[in-house]
C-alpha cells in the first residue's frame, strides 16, 4: 500500500470510530420527548465535519460504514434500514448544498436533518403501506431543523478550531 493509502485508511478508522462512539454515547442519553425516532444525530456530526475537510466520498464511506456498525451493533435489520434511507438522502442533500457558499453550515445541517427525517418517513410510509403516518410530519419538520441547527452549530466549532494539517496529506 502506498503511504497515503494506509493515512486515509487510518483516517477512516478514527473517522468512524468517532462516528460510533457518538452515536453509542447518544443512546445513552435520555433524550426522550415521547416522539419514536426523534434523536440528536450526533454520530452525524462526524459525517458533517469529514464533508467539510475531507472528500464528499470520505464522509460518504464514514456515513454508511456508521450505519451499518451502529445498526448491527446495536440495532435490527429494521432500524437499520431506516437509518440507510435516511443517512443516504441526508448525505445527498448536504453534499448538494455544502459547496453553494450562499448556504451557512447551518443551513445545510438543517436540510441534512429535515432530509434524513424524510428518507425515515418514506420508509415507514412503505413499511406500513399506509399514508396516514405523514400526520408525524409536521413534528418531524420540527425536529429536523432544531437538531440540524445543534449539529451545524457543532460542527461550525469543530472546523473552525481543527488545524489544516490534520487533513494534508490524506
Amino acid at each position: 500500500m502506498r503511504k497515503m493509502n494506509v493515512r486515509r485508511l487510518a483516517m477512516y478508522g478514527l473517522l468512524v470510530a468517532l462516528a460510533f462512539v457518538f452515536s453509542y454515547i447518544e443512546m445513552l442519553i435520555p433524550f426522550n420527548i415521547g416522539i419514536p425516532g426523534v434523536k440528536l444525530g450526533l454520530g452525524n456530526l462526524v459525517v458533517m465535519v469529514t464533508m467539510c475537510l475531507l472528500r464528499r466520498r470520505d464522509a460518504l464511506v464514514v456515513a454508511v460504514t456508521r450505519i451499518v456498525l451502529v445498526g448491527l451493533t446495536f440495532g435490527s435489520p429494521s432500524s437499520m434500514l431506516y437509518a440507510l434511507a435516511g443517512g443516504l438522502l441526508s448525505f445527498a442533500v448536504m453534499a448538494l448544498l455544502l459547496p453553494a457558499k450562499r448556504i451557512s453550515l447551518y443551513g445545510v445541517s438543517m436540510a441534512g436533518g429535515l432530509a434524513h427525517n424524510f428518507g425515515q418517513l418514506a420508509v415507514a410510509v412503505f413499511a406500513t403501506q399506509t399514508v396516514r403516518i405523514v400526520w408525524y410530519l409536521p413534528i418531524l419538520l420540527v425536529s429536523g431543523i432544531v437538531t440540524g441547527g445543534l449539529i451545524g452549530l457543532a460542527a461550525v466549532l469543530i472546523v473552525r478550531r481543527l488545524p489544516a494539517r490534520v487533513t494534508q496529506g490524506i
